[in-house]
């Protein structure tokens, strides 16, 4: 499923438009983005929780030449999934 056809999903089970499925769509990306930015996580009870986590320095190897690199540290999302968002899918 794309952005395009989650927005019509969410417009036909909610009941409203197109363009207001868009706007909350948008809206709750945004929100999380910036809430991670921030350096807070967003837990949504029943699905699951972003949140960001750093990853440190360490060494990889280009595997067309074979040499060593080092690969610096950086910050990354991450979701975990919960218990029950998990149960529903099985």
């Amino acid at each position: 499923m794309n952005k395009t056809e989650l927005i019509d999903a969410i417009a036909a089970s909610a009941g409203i438009t197109k363009v207001g499925a868009k706007s909350a769509l948008e809206s709750f990306i945004n929100e999380v983005t910036n809430a991670l930015k921030e350096g807070d996580k967003v837990s949504l009870a029943g699905f699951g929780t972003f949140a960001i986590v750093k990853r440190s320095t360490r060494r990889g190897r280009n595997p067309k030449t074979q040499q060593v690199l080092v690969i610096p540290e950086k910050k990354v999302v991450k979701f975990k999934a919960a218990s029950a968002f998990t149960d529903e899918i099985k």
